[in-house]
């Protein structure tokens, strides 16, 4: 059990490292995949390079394509948050009407009626779309 400390912290080093690594490798590949702008021949190189020589390739990649994939990471960040926002508006939009909204179209419909902006039969017929609704 002779296992000096400075091992421990040189061992877990290299672990981290290594997890690092791979990491880095998956972010690489994902991003090869996700790019739209690159051709199904560029993906394959790309993908053969990486495969092949892991190291010489994914530093490549981050040479050649760095500053590329962290603006395509912004751009799919930016269409996710886009979509969910106008998820949100249209579910919002969709839902069910407040407790009150039915009395207070009907007292609109009311004070209309009581002016004689809309007919009896107008009235009528709002009055029977609101409360069916």
């Amino acid at each position: 059990m002779d296992y000096p400390l400075l091992n421990v912290f040189l061992t877990m080093l290299w672990f981290f490292l290594w997890i690092m690594w791979f990491m880095l490798l998956f972010r690489v590949v994902a991003d090869i995949f996700r790019d739209d702008a690159l051709s199904g021949w560029g993906k394959a190189g790309w993908t053969l390079t990486v495969c092949v020589l892991p190291f010489l390739g994914v530093f490549a990649y981050l040479i050649v394509r760095g500053r590329g994939m962290g603006e395509r990471e912004l751009r799919r960040a930016q269409d996710r948050e886009q979509a969910f926002r106008t998820y949100v508006q249209q579910a919002a939009a969709e839902g069910p009407k407040a407790p009150g909204a039915k009395a207070d179209e009907l007292g609109r419909l009311a004070a209309l009626h009581d002016r004689g902006a809309i007919t009896d039969a107008e009235y009528e017929q709002a009055k029977s779309k609101v409360l069916t609704t």
